[in-house]
C-alpha cells in the first residue's frame, strides 16, 4: 500500500478506500487564515456547537494585514472571540504565514489536515495528508471532526539522483508543472519517492508540496525519514516524529521519474505558473524581485538569498523586498547577521505575512516587469493589471536582483553550504491558547460583516439567461478579485458582489440584477487556484443558478455544492461552441435527473438547441444541491 491510502486507511470513517468512491475521514487538525476566516466561523457559528471536535485547530491572521481601515481589525477580532470561544487556538498578526509556522509548530506525520486555503498541502512535506479546502468543510471539520472526499488517484514521482548547485526544489515543481500544466494533478494525490526525495530538507520538500495546488492536485505527500527527524528536532518536538512510509512493494496508479541531475533553474512566465521555461532562455529586464510567501520563506531560503547578497548591492532599478515566513524566522535572521546584510544590501523588509503574494501591498509599476518566489502569477493578482510577473526560485531571485535582469543563479558556480542552527528558536508570544474563560465573552461583529447568504432548494425545472461565457482556467482570483482595496471586504459578500468577474467584465452585477440571476458557462478547470469559497458565495448572492463547464478545479467545484449552485459538465464538449452570452437556456427534471442519477436535459430556446449535461458527484452531493447547500443540509440533518 502506497503511504497515501495508509493515511486514508487509518483515518477512514465511511466508505470503501476505491479509486472515484466518496469517504468519510477523520481530520486530526484543521487550519485557517483571515481572508478566508472570517466566513468559516459565521459558519462555524451557525452550526451551533460548543467545542471543536479535532485534536488541533488553528486560526491565523497573515493576510489582511494592511489596515488602512476598521475593517481588517474588526475582521480580526472576530475570528479571535469566535475561535477561542470554540477552542481553537489564534495566531495573532505578525506570527507568520499559517504554512511555514504550522510546519514549524504543529504539522506531523500521518496526520489528516484541512485547511481554508489552496495551499495547506505544505505540511506534505512532513509526511501529513494535508489538503487545502472550501471554507464550509473546514468549518464542518472543526464542528464534526470529519471530511468527504473521494478517493483519489495516486502517482509516483520517483526522484533520481541529486540537485545541482544553485538549482533548487521550486525548480522541480516548476519542471513538474512544465510536464503536466495546471490540470494535470486533478483527481491525484503526488507521492514523492526515491534517493532524491531523500536529498531534500523538510523545507525544500514543503515547497515542491505547497505548489503542487498548481497541478490541481488534491495534494503532495513525501515519507518520512531522518530529515524529517532532524528537522523536528532543530525545532524542539522530536517527540512528534513517526515513521510515515509506503510499503516497499506499494502500488501506484502512474509513475514519473525525474533525474535531479538534470533539472536546471527555471522560470514561470506570465501569466500561469505552468508557462515555464529555462531561466537561461529568458532575457528580460526587471523593477521589483520579491522573496517569500508560503511557498518560499523558510529559514533556509533566507539564508541562501542572503549568502548571495553578502557584501554586494541591489541594481539602482530594483525595488527587492524580503517577507520571512514566521516571527522566529525572522527573530533567527535579526539575532545571526542573516538581517543585516540583506539591508545592507538594499532589501526592503515587510513583516512576516502573505503580503504581495494576494496583492496586499508592494504591487509592480506599471508595464513593470516583477520577480517573485510565490507560486501564482495570474494577470493582476500582484495588484497591477498590467505587470509581468515570473516565478522563481530564491537563488534565481536574488542574483537576478544584483543585476537588474532575470539571470541563471549557476553563474555564481560554488555552492554556499548552509548552516542551520542546532536548535531554532521558538518563541509562542504570537499564540492565543484557548481556556474556559474565552467561552463566556460575548462575540462581537464589526459593521462591514454580513451575513453569508444562502441557498434556495433547488427547483425541478427553471429557466435562466447566461450572463456570462467564459475560457479555460478561469481563476477564483477572476470570480472575485484579491488586492488590497478588496481583500478588507471578504466578510461582506454584498460589497464584493460589485466586483464580481471583475477581471474579465465590469458589469456583471448588472447583468444579474437585470435577469433576476442566471448561469455562466465555462471551459476547462473552472475555478482553478485558490480556495476561498467567495467565489461561490458571491454568484450565489448574485442568484447565479448553475455554471455549465467542459470541466471544474476540484475545490471550487466543491464549494459550489456547498452553495447550492449546480455544477454541472457538458456531456458533449463541442456543445461549448453553440451557446452564447444572454442566450435563454431551460433546465428540464433537474431533481429527478440528479436522483436518478443520469444526464440532464438542457434546452436553449434563443438557439432552439438540445444539450445534454451531467453532474459528476457522490449521492450525499446530489442530496446536497436539491436542499439548496450543505447549511441547509446539515440543519436538517440536526432537526
Amino acid at each position: 500500500m502506497n503511504l497515501t491510502y495508509k493515511i486514508l486507511k487509518k483515518h477512514l470513517l465511511e466508505g470503501d478506500l476505491k479509486q472515484g468512491e466518496e469517504i468519510k475521514i477523520k481530520i486530526d487538525q484543521t487550519l485557517t487564515q483571515d481572508s478566508t476566516g472570517t466566513m468559516v466561523y459565521l459558519q462555524l457559528e451557525a452550526l451551533n456547537v460548543e467545542s471543536k471536535k479535532t485534536d488541533l485547530s488553528v486560526a491565523y491572521i497573515d493576510h489582511n494585514m494592511l489596515q488602512t481601515g476598521f475593517m481588517n481589525a474588526d475582521d480580526h477580532e472576530y475570528i479571535k472571540q469566535v475561535a477561542l470561544k470554540h477552542g481553537v487556538i489564534y495566531s495573532k498578526a505578525g506570527n507568520g504565514i499559517c504554512h511555514q509556522v504550522h510546519l514549524e509548530r504543529f504539522a506531523k506525520p500521518g496526520i489528516t489536515l484541512i485547511g481554508s486555503d489552496s495551499h495547506t498541502p505544505t505540511s506534505g512535506g512532513m509526511g501529513a495528508i494535508a489538503i487545502g479546502a472550501g471554507g464550509l468543510d473546514v468549518s464542518i471539520a472543526i464542528a464534526r471532526g470529519y471530511y468527504y472526499m473521494t478517493v483519489p488517484k495516486v502517482i509516483n514521482v520517483k526522484l533520481e539522483n541529486k540537485l545541482n548547485p544553485w538549482v533548487s526544489a521550486k525548480d522541480i515543481i516548476l519542471t513538474l508543472l512544465k510536464k503536466l500544466t495546471v490540470k494535470g494533478g486533478v483527481g491525484a494525490v503526488f507521492e514523492y519517492t526515491g534517493e532524491g526525495a531523500k536529498s531534500l530538507s523538510v523545507t525544500e520538500r514543503s515547497t515542491i508540496t505547497n505548489m503542487g495546488a498548481e497541478l490541481g492536485a488534491t495534494t503532495s505527500i513525501f515519507p518520512t525519514d531522518e530529515r524529517t527527524l532532524d528537522f523536528l528536532t532543530r525545532q524542539g518536538r522530536e517527540e512528534d516524529y513517526s515513521e510515515a512510509v509506503p510499503d516497499e512493494d506499494a502500488t501506484y496508479d502512474e509513475t514519473i521519474i525525474l533525474d535531479l541531475d538534470k533539472i536546471v533553474p527555471s522560470v514561470a512566465m506570465p501569466h500561469s505558473p505552468d508557462n515555464v521555461d529555462d531561466v537561461e532562455n529568458q532575457k528580460t529586464k526587471v523593477s521589483q524581485v520579491i522573496v517569500g510567501s508560503c511557498t518560499n520563506s523558510s529559514y533556509e531560503d533566507m539564508a541562501r538569498v542572503a549568502s548571495i547578497l553578502k557584501g554586494k548591492r541591489v541594481h539602482e532599478d530594483v525595488s527587492f523586498v524580503v517577507s520571512p515566513g514566521s516571527s522566529n524566522i525572522l527573530r533567527m535572521m535579526s539575532e545571526n547577521g542573516t538581517l543585516a546584510t540583506m539591508i545592507s544590501a538594499g532589501a526592503r523588509i515587510l513583516e512576516s505575512a502573505c503580503g504581495p503574494c494576494i496583492g496586499m501591498g508592494q504591487a509592480p509599476m506599471s508595464e513593470g516587469v516583477s520577480l517573485r518566489t510565490m507560486n501564482r502569477n495570474f494577470k493582476g493578482r500582484s495588484g497591477t493589471m498590467d505587470a509581468s510577473v515570473y516565478l522563481v526560485s530564491p537563488e534565481t531571485a536574488a542574483y537576478s536582483a544584483l543585476y537588474g535582469e532575470l539571470l541563471d543563479p549557476r553563474a555564481l558556480k560554488d555552492e554556499v553550504k548552509i548552516e542551520l542552527p542546532d536548535k531554532f528558536i521558538v518563541n509562542d508570544g504570537f499564540f492565543i491558547y484557548p481556556d474556559e474563560s474565552h467561552k463566556q465573552r460575548t462575540v462581537l461583529r464589526g459593521p462591514n460583516i454580513k451575513p453569508f447568504p444562502l441557498g434556495d432548494q433547488l427547483e425541478n425545472g427553471f429557466k435562466k439567461t447566461v450572463l456570462l461565457k467564459v475560457k479555460d482556467n478561469i481563476t477564483t482570483d477572476d470570480i472575485t478579485p484579491s488586492n488590497a482595496s478588496l481583500l478588507p471586504y471578504r466578510s461582506n459578500i454584498p460589497h464584493l458582489s460589485n466586483y464580481c468577474f471583475g477581471t474579465i467584465t465590469d458589469d456583471f452585477k448588472v447583468r444579474s440584477l437585470k435577469h433576476d440571476g442566471g448561469i455562466v458557462i465555462a471551459g476547462d478547470n473552472y475555478g482553478q487556484g485558490s480556495s476561498r469559497e467567495h467565489a461561490a458565495l458571491v454568484p450565489l448572492y448574485l442568484k447565479v443558478k448553475a455554471v455549465i463547464a467542459k470541466s471544474f478545479a476540484r475545490i471550487h467545484k466543491a464549494n459550489l455544492i456547498n452553495s447550492g449552485i449546480l455544477p454541472l459538465v457538458f456531456d458533449n464538449p463541442s456543445d461549448y461552441d453553440t451557446i452564447d452570452e444572454f442566450d435563454d437556456i431551460e433546465f428540464i427534471d433537474v431533481i429527478d435527473s440528479l436522483k436518478d442519477e443520469s444526464s440532464l436535459k438542457v434546452y436553449n430556446h434563443t438557439k432552439d438547441l438540445t444539450y445534454y449535461v451531467s453532474f459528476e458527484g457522490s449521492s450525499k452531493d446530489r442530496e446536497t444541491l436539491i436542499l439548496g447547500g450543505t447549511i441547509n443540509k446539515v440543519k436538517r440533518d440536526q432537526a
